[in-house]
């Protein structure tokens, strides 16, 4: 079969969400934040009330680290640089202060969505509409609705659940292009002792940044496709039915790459956050707060999170803080 006759059997993402559930309106027609608005102060009570020991966790990868950052293929790396240092000063062209004070500076340039970071829910889009039904011509020249900074200003604050996969399936990481679906969560966190309830933050870990780290950066990209979740009209209902705000994962995509079945390329970006409004955040670092869940058997905590307010933003960094 040629490769043309095969692109002609990928449906268009169009028909393949045909009957796909939206909440469109549900919050109003210029609700930019989607699934947040299920975090209400009892959702925040909800995840204050899972802390238990006072243990923190930090869940953003390091940016321009020396040894490579974890990115979408065919985007750069961040670059930090020096404009001042005290090699400006011992050449004497640092600035001079009262009292001759010296100091360091620096820049970084970054893609916005190059490290640890919330999608917009403007992100991605079919037939020419965003989440919400605004326009995609929005987003010429930067995004004038759905971008990053509304969930930006609202924050994210509730209960989170890790589930982890990678050990689930007794591996250090899922392989290239495993897929999981939504039983399989629901059977792993029944094998952790917890379970996934309405309106929490749903962190699912499958090893893949700490395959990115201690293998070969040209053998992890080579014939990319990541693991993940893999889109099924049943999966998208129990993401609607259980209200899940946010989706938190260790991979660059939030789920595998190419779905096996239809041939698409990201379709749960569309089935969940284009049409839900579920939040997607991406390229988080899981790996400490999972071997302390497995140690002591505390898989749920208080998640908290706040892109940095970047105005028309397609996405933003984040570092988000778990307590348990």
């Amino acid at each position: 079969m040629s490769n043309e006759s095969k692109e002609k059997m990928v449906p268009d993402m169009a028909e393949l969400l045909a009957n796909s559930p939206k909440n469109w309106g549900k919050w109003g027609s210029e609700d930019e934040v989607g699934c947040l608005n299920y975090l209400t102060q009892e959702e925040a009570l909800r995840g204050i009330a899972a802390v238990k020991q006072g243990k923190t966790f930090t869940l953003q990868v390091k940016m321009g680290d020396p040894s490579g950052d974890p990115i979408w293929p065919g985007r750069r790396e961040a670059q930090r640089l020096n404009v001042l240092d005290r090699g400006h000063f011992m050449c004497g062209c640092g600035p001079r202060f009262p009292g001759n004070m010296e100091y360091a500076d620096d820049m970084m340039v970054i893609y916005l969505q190059g490290s640890s970071q919330y999608d917009a829910l403007g992100h991605v889009w079919y037939d020419e509409q965003l989440y919400n039904g605004f326009d995609a011509s929005t987003t010429i020249g930067g995004m004038k609705r759905a971008s990053v900074l509304p969930l930006a200003e609202r924050g994210v604050v509730g209960r989170g659940v890790l589930i982890d996969m990678a050990r689930y399936r007794n591996k250090e990481s899922l392989d290239k292009g495993e897929t999981f679906t939504h039983v399989d969560l629901m059977n792993a966190a029944k094998a952790q002792g917890c379970e996934i309830q309405k309106r929490d933050v749903l962190l699912i870990r499958t090893g893949w940044l700490g395959r990115f780290y201690s293998s070969d950066h040209a053998e992890f990209y080579k014939d990319f496709i990541e693991p993940g979740l893999t889109y099924s009209p049943e999966l998208v209902e129990w993401f609607a039915t259980m209200e899940i705000p946010n989706l938190v994962t260790d991979t660059i995509a939030n789920e595998v790459t190419i779905d096996p079945v239809s041939g698409v390329a990201l379709p749960l970006h569309n089935a969940l956050m284009r049409n839900l409004g579920v939040a997607f955040t991406e390229i988080i670092a899981l790996d400490a707060l999972a071997a302390d869940c497995a140690a002591d058997g505390q898989w749920t905590f208080l998640y908290t999170a706040a892109p940095l307010k970047v105005v028309g933003g397609t996405g933003a960094p984040v570092n988000p803080i778990v307590i348990k």
